[in-house]
């Protein structure tokens, strides 16, 4: 049989753990997916699935087979669209996710002008507050806020965020401004899970880093929810410059400690590493930068 068809069998009863199940998504028989998961173990040498009267699982070496397999058909599925040409329409599903309130805010109006110049694509926005693997959750765009790793993702910055800490009018009247970091022990701190994970917050101090232990008298799940807290006078919350933009032009906050601001995040577009472009992840990049790009607060 034929190895890419054999490879993207395997791979839907892989993802699906069920014979029946890879059947309907692929429209072939029972029998034509067990008969090729076979002839592929046959092939190979090796056990790829357990299969029991109830269920189907993974070997181990199965496991690195399906992820090997995902990436090779991703390969032939984009070299096949660079073969018909640059300027073949773009179709298919298009996979993206950003970061929570920056998905809602810049994402997702890029995304309507996207579906609109593209009828032929189906978009699937995932806007999340933690960092999603691309590989592992099959998606072609990520939006990264903050330092990247090392990894095989191509990446472009697209614009800087900073970190501000910030409060209302009202929280400032009555209990000050902290002066030096170290004060903010004395304040009702908002802490925001998305932004602010841990209890240990990093301040520039000269030419150093300095590290202050936060005891949040109010911890929230969302940076919207933090959002919320501190316009109604709860107290001092990190946020992202962009989160707080309107609340900060129409005056419901106020920044403090801007002297002690670290270094600016930098916001990047990434995508997978392939020999060949897609060009539904190309034209959809493309458009996101430029959209990106005319936001004075990201730059």
């Amino acid at each position: 049989m034929d190895q890419i068809h054999l490879m993207r069998v395997f791979v839907a009863v892989g993802e699906l753990e069920s014979f029946a199940a890879a059947a309907r998504r692929l429209g072939i028989s029972p029998a034509a997916v067990t008969r090729a998961v076979g002839a592929l173990e046959e092939n190979l040498g090796v056990k790829l699935l357990l299969r029991t009267t109830r269920n189907v699982r993974l070997t181990e070496a199965g496991s690195r087979y399906l992820e090997d397999s995902r990436n090779i058909l991703a390969s032939v599925h984009e070299a096949n669209e660079a073969a018909a040409g640059i300027n073949a329409t773009p179709r298919g599903n298009l996979a993206v996710t950003a970061p929570l309130l920056f998905g809602k805010q810049f994402v997702m109006p890029c995304i309507v002008r996207y579906l609109a110049a593209y009828p032929e694509v189906d978009v699937s926005a995932f806007f999340l507050d933690r960092v999603v693997n691309l590989v592992e959750e099959g998606m072609d765009v990520a939006v990264r806020i903050g330092p990247l790793p090392d990894s095989g993702l191509k990446a472009k910055q697209v614009g800087k965020v900073r970190r501000l800490l910030c409060a209302s009018p009202d929280y400032l009247a009555q209990y000050g401004a902290p002066r030096h970091p170290r004060e903010l022990t004395q304040h009702a701190v908002i802490a925001a899970s998305g932004v602010s994970p841990g209890l240990d917050w990093k301040f520039r101090e000269g030419e150093g880093v300095m590290t202050v232990r936060i005891k949040p008298r109010l911890t929230v799940s969302s940076n919207d929810a933090a959002i919320v807290a501190a316009c109604a006078g709860a107290g001092i919350a990190r946020l992202l410059s962009y989160q707080v933009a309107d609340e900060l032009m129409a005056g419901r906050l106020c920044t403090v400690l801007e002297d002690f601001e670290e270094a600016p995040w930098p916001i990047h577009v990434l995508h997978r590493e392939s020999k060949y472009g897609s060009t539904k992840v190309r034209a959809f990049i493309d458009l996101l930068v430029a959209s990106l790009g005319q936001y004075r607060y990201l730059n």
